[in-house]
This record gives structure tokens, C-alpha cells and sequence, in this order.
């Protein structure tokens, strides 16, 4: 028992890894962990277990053995954020179970979205630094947002609540909130050092290279070096926006009128407004005062991979 190596497998409830029909997988997962030595806790995350105080938990354990294990999140890559932010600075590597709508984060580091499959990553696979972006004390492995975006998700989590999750839902909602709600925000950006004051319908921030790759954004390989990537969208009304969207669907968003691309070391921005600004943030939103100060930690957390595989 001495010997066994601490696994803690944390799942978002809303995920339904335990729902029915994934009983035999889960069994199968859990049997293969045991098999290659792993001594398994498996944990919730809810609205009555605080991430903080759950995470801290979790540290503790693994921290109190020679070996490090693993702690393995079960969800989609807000979960995967929520657990990351957490690991960064230890030598305790996360393992990726991917339950999401798009798994940007699995599937930048070739980790196979089968269940099983990547149960066996995580046991067979080896540990591979990763990039971290951060924005004020808040982290985001593929990107961060503010003005439409963070609406365009909230009208997201509307459809899927409703309609069952889709990722057609990500360009509907989109629609939708253009046709009927979008505010211009007026912001001053330090790339830099150098100072734009912009009026803008959109700030996008990414970290993912293959999100900004599928985007056909040529900022992705600025993004696997370790620099800030971002977009801004210098054009506020219904109908540029509309036929920006539609640029979207069809993959040539760089080129639309009125975006500019941007890389960085750090970048500050201030709201000219001096009001909090809505973000998104892996897909959670939340409120934020201005200033925003956005940096890459570069190579700063673990994350079990296949032995071949690319990094972000």
C-alpha cells in the first residue's frame, strides 16, 4: 500500500460522468488506474464543495508522498481551469479526461477524446510543461475575452440548457446576440508598452494555438511560442458585425475588415468607461476591474500526454 501512487480524479456534476450509461467506462477507467498502481479518491466538484478548499485537499495528499501522482480532471475545459489554476508552480501533473462540448485543451496535446484511451494516456503517457496564460489572478489555457464574446456564451449556456448542448449553439447564439443586444466598449490597450485607445465591439485573447489555428489566425504560432495573442474588432455595428460572423463560418475571420491581430509579452487594458468589464474566461464568465494585466507563463504547469504529441 506504501507504494501506491495517489490518482485524484476530479469531475464536474454537470458533466454526467456518472451517469448510466457510462458505468461500464467508468469501471473499465477505474480498474486500469488500479492495475498500474494508482490509489484513486474521486471528487466532486459542485456548488457545495468550493474549488479553492477542494483543490487545497487534494494538494495536500499528493504532496505528502514520494510519489506525485496524479490529479485527473473529468469535464470540459472550464473544469480543466478551475483544477489548473490550482497545479501551477507544483510538480503535480493534471491528467485529462475530456467530457466537453469542444475539448480545445485535449486535443492541442493529441490526447484521444475516448474515454478509455485517455485513461491510458494518463497512465501510460508522460508529464509535458505547458503554457499558462493569466490575466489579473485568474488563468486561461485557451482564451479570454470581453465585450460580445462573454455574451455570445452566456446565450450559449441558454441554448444548451434548454436545447441539450451543440456546438451549433456557439454560432446561433452568436446570431442571436447580434441581432438583439451588443454594446461598443471604448478601451485603452498597452501592448507592450505602447498605448491604442480603441473602440471596440470585441477582445479576443487566445492560448490555444489549434483554437486559433481552426480559426485560420495566424497569431497560433505566436500563442505555442508563449506570447500573448489576441484580436481586436474595430467595428461596432449590426451589419459589419453580421458579415463578420459570417467571415467566421467560413474560416477566413483575419481578413474581414476591421480586425486587428496583436502579439505581445503583456498587455494592459483599461476601461475609458472606469467600470468593471464582463469576460470570459475558458467559458465561465465573470466581472473584473480594470486595469487587466495579461501575461504567458510559459511552461508552468503539467499535463499527462501522449509520448508524441504537440504542446500549447
Amino acid at each position: 500500500m506504501l507504494n501506491l501512487k495517489p490518482l485524484s480524479l476530479v469531475y464536474n456534476h454537470k458533466s454526467g460522468f456518472h451517469a448510466s450509461h457510462n458505468d461500464e467506462v467508468y469501471e473499465q477507467m477505474m480498474t486500469l488506474f488500479s492495475f498500474y498502481g494508482f490509489e484513486i479518491q474521486v471528487f466532486e466538484l459542485s456548488e457545495r464543495s468550493p474549488i479553492s478548499l477542494l483543490m487545497k485537499k487534494i494538494i495536500a495528499r499528493h504532496q505528502k508522498t514520494k510519489h506525485k501522482g496524479v490529479v485527473i480532471g473529468a469535464g470540459g475545459d472550464g473544469t480543466l481551469n478551475s483544477i489548473a489554476s490550482h497545479l501551477i508552480g507544483t510538480d503535480i501533473p493534471l491528467g485529462i479526461l475530456p467530457l466537453g462540448t469542444f475539448n480545445y485543451v485535449a486535443r492541442a496535446l493529441d490526447i484521444p477524446l475516448d474515454l478509455i484511451k485517455a485513461a491510458e494516456v494518463i497512465v501510460k503517457g508522460a508529464p509535458r510543461a505547458v503554457h499558462v496564460a493569466r490575466l489579473n489572478e485568474h488563468v486561461y489555457l485557451n482564451n479570454a475575452s470581453l465585450g460580445l464574446y462573454p455574451l455570445f456564451i452566456e446565450q450559449r449556456e441558454r441554448y444548451n440548457k434548454y436545447l441539450g448542448r451543440f456546438p451549433l449553439h456557439a454560432y446561433t447564439s452568436a446570431l442571436d446576440v447580434l441581432l438583439r443586444k451588443y454594446k461598443a466598449l471604448k478601451l485603452e490597450l498597452t501592448i507592450d508598452g505602447v498605448k491604442h485607445p480603441v473602440t471596440t465591439s470585441l477582445v479576443f485573447l487566445g492560448n490555444n494555438q489549434l483554437q486559433l489555428k481552426e480559426l485560420n489566425l495566424t497569431i497560433a504560432d505566436a500563442a505555442k511560442e508563449g506570447k500573448v495573442a489576441g484580436v481586436v474588432v474595430s467595428k461596432s455595428d449590426r451589419i459589419s458585425l453580421i458579415k463578420l460572423l459570417v467571415k467566421l463560418f467560413k474560416g477566413n475571420v483575419e481578413h474581414a475588415d476591421g480586425i486587428c491581430l496583436f502579439t505581445a509579452e503583456h498587455i494592459e487594458i483599461k476601461s475609458v468607461q472606469d467600470q468593471p468589464l464582463y469576460l470570459a474566461i475558458d467559458g465561465e464568465l465573470i466581472e473584473e476591474c480594470s486595469p487587466l494585466h495579461i501575461s504567458v507563463h510559459k511552461h508552468a504547469l503539467n499535463i499527462m500526454v501522449p509520448y508524441a504529441t504537440s504542446s500549447i
